[in-house]
């Protein structure tokens, strides 16, 4: 819980003594007696906010209601609820009160509304999309409250991020601004309210992470499920009367982020939607199962149950991170509530492609070998000794700098110790070395990397060759990928999802290394003559930061739902391991420090550890909830397979 200054909590209880709330005139009073200037708002607005604990569940009927800052980040568990404007409130006030209010958990955000004129009111669409902002908003006055147009504010702030109408969140580089301007007008009763209010809500970035959270929705590529990162309310929505559940799978059905449609499809028929009048969806467990059931209406009536399986499995994996007991299994029922089918946890992992078993870990030895070996899950587990790679590679005379090894462990792609040569090998046959398939006229070619569908991606660090290569099957001619939005930067590493679908990057410009993200577009085959089809160039799209915290990233790998793992510092900072969401949004976790880390390497598989490379230990792993291990004292290149 967080703690409430003095002053603060003194204001809120003289002003109930007085019998009268603790609203703008206290707050004023502060503001005079702590020497603030009136008309900037940095954090404490004169509106303000009263937050009733304890409730999580439900309202509390007593209690202790306290004043509190917006901007300063108020605990996700407590209940923030605006206040509505005073008696004659100066436009000032007026202000302070709607910017205060918009950050509150009321219903319809009633109060935040209470500060606008009657129609400004109706036609206010805060769902519209958000503004997030670096620390608070700043407001000043544009017009003199003695203007007969009525008085006039600019809101202003450091621009961080926008959620659009999709629930999607895109960081927000360059160091732009946001400013919007509110107009005063007197009402019917004589009373100073806002005429034009923001296009939607606008939050500072503590405001933002009090009130959402971040989900994922998953939505189909061929056969693969992909993670489609978004936003939702932490408690029940103000417009729609949601709860969170409720309000995720909702996104779900609307359909994919603008990002990733390009890209992806929905099972779900057009139209679809949760049934008329639902608000909440439930779970119950029974005989040790947990299931979910997700009333639908008429749309989804008559699919088949092949398309309602698939259905049912975007539904699955979307729901099972909201839920804190394990979810067993998702029921979908028609409009008239009977069953229209379900999947449990294991068909779901069979209709999203998702790996059952566990991978092997790689390395590049001391002696320049692929090596593999299976870590353990625990850290007092008896730890197995790495063993070379069956195949040519096994062979002496060839000396290894990194590698990839496909998602079936079938095969290997490694580039030569000297960066000159990409080779493709098999792990299950001997035979001679293949020749390369790409090679690098200034030796420096990436580490290698396996995407879902067979497909080998690499970059070339040459800056007169083309950025990024793909090699369809690993057989195939290497091709040319456009990668849009490099801007003069020059790819140092390449990672494919195991989704297929998006591409990390680190990209150097300007001695500095950073992370983005990129949408992969494979445009559909088409004819080329008679009995003969060519494709179509594959591309990447819209690079987006997705570390925009990080001053500069070392070392990055993807990781289960959807995350990137990745080394890196914020500016001043030091070098951290961390978990990040893939939208760039924040940052998940942190892993337990580990000086020198130069490469790192996480399965999509959450059973297997993290492993690392170190300056200083060599070869290391993290078992779950224990501190980081020693796999061998020498080698580099950890690897999972993709």
């Amino acid at each position: 819980m967080r703690n409430v200054d003095a002053e603060d909590r003194a204001a809120v209880t003289a002003g109930s003594a007085a019998g009268r709330p603790a609203g703008p005139e206290l707050l004023a009073g502060r503001r005079r007696r702590r020497g603030r200037v009136a008309g900037l708002r940095a954090g404490a607005v004169a509106g303000g906010l009263a937050v009733l604990v304890p409730g999580c569940a439900s309202m509390p009927d007593h209690g202790e209601i306290r004043q509190v800052k917006a901007s300063q980040g108020v605990d996700s568990q407590v209940r923030v609820f605006g206040v509505p404007p005073a008696e004659n409130a100066s436009p000032s006030d007026i202000v302070d009160g709607f910017v205060e209010a918009m950050t509150a958990d009321d219903p319809q955000l009633e109060t935040a509304r209470k500060y606008l004129t009657e129609e400004a009111a109706k036609n206010w669409r805060p769902g519209s999309g958000i503004t997030v902002t670096s620390g608070g908003l700043s407001w000043a006055s544009v017009q003199s409250e003695k203007d007969p147009q009525g008085p006039r504010f600019k809101l202003s702030g450091k621009k961080l991020a926008t959620v659009d109408e999709h629930s999607a969140y895109q960081p927000h580089t360059g160091g732009g601004t946001y400013g919007e301007y509110l107009q005063m007008v007197k009402n019917k009763d004589g009373q100073w309210r806002i005429a034009t209010p923001p296009g939607g809500l606008v939050l500072s970035e503590s405001d933002f992470q009090r009130i959402f959270k971040p989900v994922n929705k998953y939505y189909f590529s061929g056969s693969t499920l992909v993670a489609d990162p978004v936003y939702v309310r932490q408690r029940t929505d103000p417009e729609t009367r949601m709860d969170p559940m409720a309000q995720t799978v909702t996104s779900l059905l609307t359909g994919p982020s603008n990002w990733l449609g390009p890209v992806v499809t929905s099972s779900f028929p057009t139209g679809t939607e949760l049934r008329e009048g639902t608000k909440s969806l439930t779970y119950d467990s029974q005989n040790g199962q947990t299931t979910l059931r997700v009333p639908l209406n008429g749309k989804a009536d008559d699919v088949a149950q092949p398309q309602c399986q698939k259905m049912a499995a975007q539904l699955f994996y979307t729901a099972q991170d909201l839920i804190s007991s394990r979810l067993d299994r998702v029921e979908l029922l028609r409009s008239d509530k009977s069953s229209l089918c379900g999947v449990t946890e294991a068909a779901a992992s069979t209709i999203a492609g998702r790996a059952a078993g566990r991978y092997h870990q790689y390395y590049v030895d001391n002696d320049a070998r692929l090596v593999r070996m299976e870590l353990p899950t625990e850290s007092d587990e008896v730890q197995r000794r790495a063993e070379s790679v069956p195949g040519p590679l096994n062979a002496p005379g060839f000396r290894v700098g990194s590698a990839a090894v496909s998602y079936d462990e079938q095969r290997a792609a490694v580039v030569s110790e000297d960066g000159h040569g990409l080779h493709v090998v098999s792990l299950t046959t001997a035979g001679q070395m293949p020749a390369a398939v790409l090679t690098s006229r200034t030796n420096k070619l990436t580490t290698p990397s396996w995407d879902a569908r067979g497909d080998l991606w690499v970059a070339d660090q040459d800056p007169a060759a083309p950025p990024l290569w793909l090699v369809r099957g690993g057989t195939g001619k290497p091709e040319k990928v456009e990668v849009a939005g490099l801007d003069g930067g020059r790819i140092s590493a390449v990672r494919v999802a195991p989704d297929g679908v998006r591409i990390a990057l680190l990209v150097v410009k300007d001695g500095r290394k950073n992370l983005y993200i990129g949408r992969i577009e494979r445009p559909e085959r088409r004819p080329d003559g008679p009995g003969a089809a060519t494709d179509t160039a594959v591309s990447v799209r819209e690079l987006r930061p997705a570390a925009p915290q990080m001053a500069e990233v070392t070392a990055m790998s993807w990781a289960p739902r959807g995350r990137l793992l990745v080394v890196g510092r914020e500016s001043g900072g030091v070098v951290q391991a961390r978990y990040m969401l893939s939208d760039g949004s924040m940052v998940a976790a942190s892993l337990p420090g580990a000086t020198g880390l130069t490469a790192i390497a996480a399965s999509d598989n959450e059973k297997d550890p993290v492993v690392a490379h170190s300056v200083d230990d060599g070869i290391v792993w993290l078992p779950l909830g224990a501190q980081w291990r020693t796999v061998a004292a020498g080698g580099k290149a950890p690897v999972y397979p993709g």
